[in-house]
């Protein structure tokens, strides 16, 4: 199932690997790339359950674009234990044009495929990423 306007499919370990996040919280967090010869979304890694926030951003490339799913474990005011899943689009200023094109026109198609997505963070910048922006947003 090809989107008419980027034409980019989506490959099933994508959605298998986000609903075994979601449900057995087998990974921490996964990171998606696009194949552009292939035409379609695939998975280029994934984060052990243990693996730490910065072990997440030191995955994403600096200058590549790329899409993740991050699973942030938090504790609220009222010191309940509660999580929830980051949509990150990662489309740093220096990636190529092209390339910023092709994932913007592919971003919505591609995150309807992974149901459960609680926040989604549009990025260009490590710092609109950091931890802190993920505490604000996840309370």
């Amino acid at each position: 199932m090809a989107n008419a306007a980027s034409g980019m499919a989506v490959d099933d370990q994508c959605k298998l690997k986000f609903l075994e996040l979601k449900s057995k919280r087998t990974y921490r967090f996964i990171i998606f790339k696009i194949e552009e010869k292939q035409k379609q979304v695939i998975v280029e890694k994934v984060g052990e359950p243990n693996q730490s926030y910065e072990d997440f951003t030191a995955s994403i490339p600096a200058d590549e674009c790329r899409y993740a799913v991050y699973d942030f474990d938090f504790v609220t005011a009222e010191n309940c234990q509660k999580s929830r899943i980051f949509f990150i689009a990662w489309s740093p200023d220096n990636a190529k044009v092209r390339s910023k094109m092709i994932y913007a026109s592919s971003k919505d198609r591609f995150k309807r495929e992974l149901d459960g997505i609680q926040v989604e963070l549009q990025a260009t910048d490590p710092s609109e990423m950091d931890l802190d922006v993920i505490k604000s947003r996840a309370a």
